[in-house]
C-alpha cells in the first residue's frame, strides 16, 4: 500500500511514469527504512504504460456496486417504547458541610 501511495504522489507531482527507483526514493524520504523492492518492481511493471486516472475511474465504477455495510439505524430506545418515564430527573446529591470543631487550646 505504501508503494501505491508513493507512486500516486509521484504522478500527482508531475512524473507521469515513475520508475522503481523514484518510488523507492519517495519511500525512504518518508521514513521507510527498507522498502520492499519486489513490491515496487511489481507495481511499476503493472502500471507501466497505463493512465492512473483511468485506472482510478475504472476501480471506482467497480466499487459502486459493492455493498459496504450500513444496515440502517439501530433500534429505538427501549425505555420509551416500553412506556417508562423518559422524563425522570436525576436526584441532586445533598452535600453536608462539616463544621469545624470548637477552638480549644492545650488546656481544654
Amino acid at each position: 500500500m505504501q508503494e501505491a501511495a508513493a507512486y500516486m504522489l509521484l504522478v500527482i507531482g508531475g512524473n507521469a511514469s515513475p520508475s522503481a527507483d523514484d518510488v523507492k526514493n519517495v519511500l525512504t524520504a518518508g521514513g521507510v527504512a527498507e522498502p520492499n523492492e519486489e513490491s515496487i518492481t511489481a507495481l511499476v511493471s503493472d502500471l507501466d504504460g497505463k493512465d492512473i486516472n483511468e485506472l482510478l475511474a475504472d476501480g471506482a465504477a467497480k466499487l459502486k456496486d459493492i455493498p459496504m455495510g450500513g444496515s440502517g439505524g439501530g433500534g429505538g430506545g427501549g425505555e420509551a417504547a416500553a412506556g417508562g418515564d423518559a422524563a425522570e430527573e436525576p436526584e441532586e446529591e445533598v452535600i453536608e458541610e462539616e463544621e469545624a470543631p470548637a477552638a480549644t487550646d492545650m488546656f481544654g
